[in-house]
């Protein structure tokens, strides 16, 4: 098995059914269990949403799903499911009979939003959901619901996980773990406490008897719903499972699995249903005193996510922790500058206990080598620092890195290939806004009329007219609320029309300069995309 970005990867099963569906002149393969899982999963989430009710309910035993997608309403109602607010209803088109155009407007929305949360979706494109093109289309999924049942398995939203922590352990040690491994310890704590022999060391042959299911589930049920371990005696695996679940169903948790995917150590589906298992019945004590948990900032949880929907492996889920080997950060140069990087010169793990920490601080000192290759300004900066995880100088690297990934992407659309500087940007900004008959404009980045999202909503009619409804957007109003509803409408009508925007509401209305650049940036690629 190999590790990738979005888990375990396990050869597939010689019992898991694969189905063929063409599209077009070519014929995809895809996963039935998976099918069935998300189309189940989305008629738990959304099948109330009087905006789908026309695709809903999705049949799992049918291909619905790959239907379902086609107008996007589906998957953009999706992501905010997943991560509540990512996408301002407003901007999404919708209604039963939609235009191919406004398709692909809700598509492209969609996918835009799914980078920024983190989403790879670089191979996925507007026309590949529209005609519901199976692998990309699960893959798609998959990303977006690992990332909403993920979402709070973490100390802020639960400080009781201070319970998992090892002997010797602090509660940063705990903070560095992935979601997945906080999950194995979850299981393997209730394990412990309900005086079971067993631990499990992954979520697929580990738990193929449904031996650890079953004392989990009748360790974390509420006494009055019946929850017991009969299923233990029953020998035959595939009726085990069905009586494990039948019990997670008296939860209100028979999500993601079916005995032949707890059998077959599905780990993909067996991950998802104890995430779920998790957000329902934690099951841990309360903890009355704790150290103050560090919450990651806007500006780190942005970057992080930068990063992921560039697709570095191994996929980023403590910023400064997961950048100390060097080796996400050496990937994401070879983006900034395909070629750029001597992969010979690069350390790859396993890293050993003696000389391990030399190799990953050499992977460093080549980084910052790079750095200045690219002009970055890395003065008092050193591998050392990257690889201690110091938050503000990694912080400086990595800012530069998303910016010269954002600049260098306008350089390769401009007429000449000339490298762009942040005043021409301006220039473009306010020559467009002008060009239109537009009244706005920007003297720079920290313009404080930024804040009422004016200079973007503009920008955005401007690039593509007709695109800006102004009848939502609140003019003159310095309230915080008016103002964070102006940012979100803005923000997601950029996505809308192309803008792949990192950025959140919360830069545009405190004018955080670095972010606006990014937004505006992202803008004129999409308008010299056109």
């Amino acid at each position: 098995m190999a590790d990738t970005p979005w888990g375990t990867a396990s050869k597939a099963s010689s019992q898991a059914k694969i189905n063929t569906i063409q599209s077009g002149n070519t014929s995809h393969s895809f996963s039935d269990e998976e099918k069935y899982a998300f189309s189940d999963w989305i008629n738990d989430c959304l099948g109330k949403d009087a905006d789908l009710k026309h695709v809903m309910p999705v049949k799992p035993e049918t291909n619905d799903l790959f239907t379902s997608v086609k107008d996007g309403i589906l998957m953009c109602k999706l992501i905010n499911d997943a991560v509540p607010e990512t996408i301002d209803e407003r901007v999404i088109n919708k209604g039963q009979k939609m235009v191919v155009f406004k398709m692909h407007e809700n598509q492209t929305l969609a996918i835009n939003s799914a980078k920024s949360i983190g989403c790879n979706v670089i191979n996925v494109g507007t026309q590949d959901l529209i005609d519901g093109t199976p692998h990309l289309v699960l893959g798609m999924i998959w990303q977006i619901i690992k990332i909403g049942l993920l979402s709070k398995v973490n100390l802020k939203a639960h400080p009781e996980l201070y319970r998992l922590l090892e002997p010797g352990e602090t509660i940063e040690d705990l903070l560095k773990l992935p979601a997945d491994q906080i999950l194995l310890r979850w299981v393997n704590y209730h394990l412990r406490e309900a005086g079971h022999p067993r631990r499990i060391a992954n979520f697929s042959g580990d738990i193929k008897d449904s031996e650890a299911y079953t004392v989990l589930l009748s360790r974390i049920a509420p006494k009055n719903l019946g929850v017991d371990t009969a299923a233990l005696r029953e020998s035959d695996p595939m009726k085990r499972a069905e009586k494990m679940l039948q019990n997670a169903d008296k939860m209100g948790c028979r999500k993601f699995v079916r005995p032949k995917d707890v059998c077959d150590g599905n780990p993909k589906l067996n991950l998802a249903f104890v995430a779920n298992l998790f957000n329902h019945f934690p099951a841990l004590e309360p903890v009355e005193q704790i150290e103050e948990i560090v919450e990651e900032t806007r500006e780190e949880k942005t970057f992080r996510n930068w990063m992921n929907s560039l697709g570095v492996s191994p996929f980023v889920n403590a910023l400064y922790d997961d950048l100390r080997d060097g080796l996400v950060l050496l990937q994401l140069f070879d983006k900034i500058q395909p070629g750029i990087v001597d992969w010979k010169r690069a350390n790859q793990p396993p890293w050993k206990a003696m000389g391990g920490n030399m190799k990953k601080l050499e992977n460093c000192n080549y980084c910052i080598e790079l750095a200045k290759q690219l002009n970055f300004s890395v003065v008092g900066i050193a591998g050392n620092d990257i690889n201690a995880a110091n938050k503000t100088l990694t912080l400086a690297v990595v800012w530069q890195m998303m910016r010269a990934y954002v600049l260098n992407i306008l350089t390769q659309l401009s007429p000449d290939g000339k490298r762009i500087q942040d005043a021409e940007i301006v220039n473009w900004v306010n020559n467009t806004l002008s060009g239109a008959g537009k009244s706005s404009s920007i003297s720079g980045f920290k313009d404080d009329s930024i804040k009422t999202s004016k200079p973007v909503v503009d920008l955005v009619d401007a690039i593509r007219p007709g695109s800006v409804d102004y009848n939502l957007i609140i003019s003159g109003s310095n309230n915080e609320k008016d103002l964070m509803n102006n940012a979100k409408y803005a923000v997601s009508v950029a996505r809308k029309i192309g803008a792949v925007v990192f950025a959140l509401p919360e830069d545009v209305v405190e004018v955080k300069p670095k972010m606006v650049m990014t937004i505006f940036a992202a803008l004129m690629a999409s308008a010299l995309q056109k």
